[in-house]
């Protein structure tokens, strides 16, 4: 792989941080500006709709812009953020910072797995991508743990500030690595990429990615305050834990890479599936420490085993024209998976479910997609909706 793809990484890592990290830190931001765990867990869901609303703004904003210039003024933008982020001084202000931060995400990843898949031959472009979003899930085994133990140890401000100076060393890291444009960027046609959008296969894919994402974001979202409140751990154990998860978002996403270069529509299928077993086990495992542990692995390996293969789906179905726009709006599926899974966990809460259900609710998005992606096969004569391979 060329080293310019290691330097996507370097973004996605800031990314993956800036966008995960409040998830361990929900206890100390509700607290410090008082409001609810459950409140505080809407923060993931407005950023994850502004990166929904920023995928095909700033994408179609950008399209004649060189690709190398997008990245980084992408990451110039997620860097105010976080600063904006650190010196919040109300909910509602750290609501807005967490926006406009957010603005960036869907942009970065949809034009960086272009160019990702752009640097390597043919039959590695899963691959490619996966190594990509490797940078998120180094950000959940290192950046994640490391800013929630620096967020309970001074405070959740302080990891904001970090964040802040990974996105500039990824700035420099873009700068030196990614290579200028070879040609001219071809004139923006909003009607064809609007066509290219429309497409049955496209819009499936999409929608496969909301469910898929909306049921790790049911359970995820609210990991702290299940692994203290139902699995019995102290507050100094969450980091620890979480580097579990992140070593299962390694593993699951550079599986799903190799499976989606091999075979696109079974890694799908077989993602899928696995995401909703693992996350109905879970449920049983939450109240036992041991099992619990165990349990967070797998959640993060069957979560992250889906994302090469669906942000492939979405690339080749929409063809030459709004390949940029198609990846960006496929990351918005996957943020706005991550807005419904924290809605619909707050709602089960709110009515008295409690957080080892969660798992259970979250399971019925993945199955869900399941069904229809078999569905979809079956009269697949009638009205083709999936790839033949």
């Amino acid at each position: 792989m060329p080293l310019a793809l290691y330097a996507l990484t370097a973004g996605a890592f800031g990314i993956g941080v800036t966008e995960f990290v409040i998830m361990g830190l929900l206890l100390e931001v509700g607290a410090d500006l008082g409001v609810s765990v459950a409140m505080a867990g809407l923060l993931i869901s407005g950023y994850a709709l502004g990166v929904v609303v920023g995928a095909p703004l700033l994408t179609s904003l950008t399209a004649r812009w060189p690709k190398k210039t997008t990245l980084l003024v992408l990451m110039a933008i997620f860097t105010l953020g976080n600063i904006a982020c650190a010196i919040a001084p109300s909910y509602e202000m750290l609501m807005a910072a967490r926006v406009l931060t957010s603005l960036a995400h869907g942009t970065f990843f949809g034009v960086g797995s272009v160019v990702a898949t752009s640097l390597v031959a043919p039959d590695r472009r899963a691959s490619a991508i996966a190594v990509m979003f490797t940078g998120l899930t180094v950000a959940n085994i290192l950046g994640v743990p490391f800013g929630t133990w620096l967020g309970q140890l001074t405070s959740w401000r302080t990891t904001f500030w970090a964040v802040a100076a990974i996105g500039i060393v990824a700035m420099l890291v873009i700068t030196a690595l990614v290579p200028r444009d070879q040609a001219a960027p071809e004139a923006a046609d909003w009607r064809a990429d609007l066509r290219a959008m429309l497409r049955g296969p496209v819009l499936f894919g999409l929608l496969l990615t909301v469910l898929g994402f909306g049921g790790v974001f049911t359970v995820f979202t609210y990991i702290a305050p299940a692994l203290t409140e139902v699995s019995g751990f102290p507050e100094a154990m969450v980091s620890p834990i979480l580097l579990v998860f992140g070593g299962g978002l390694v593993v699951g996403n550079l599986l799903g890479g190799k499976l989606a270069d091999q075979n696109l529509l079974w890694s799908v299928l077989c993602t899928l599936a696995a995401l909703g077993i693992v996350m109905l086990a879970m449920s049983f495992a939450l109240p036992n420490p041991i099992t619990a542990v165990i349990a967070v692995g797998p959640l993060g390996a069957a979560g992250f085993a889906t994302v090469a293969p669906l942000q492939l789906w979405v690339l080749e179905k929409a063809g030459g024209a709004g390949t940029s726009l198609a990846s960006s709006l496929n990351i918005a599926a996957f943020n706005l998976g991550n807005a419904l899974g924290a809605w619909l966990g707050g709602v089960a809460l709110e009515q008295g479910l409690g957080l080892t259900a969660l798992p259970l609710v979250g399971a019925v998005l993945p199955l869900l997609a399941l069904v229809l992606l078999l569905v979809s096969l079956l009269l697949r004569r009638h009205a083709p909706l999936v790839p033949s391979n």
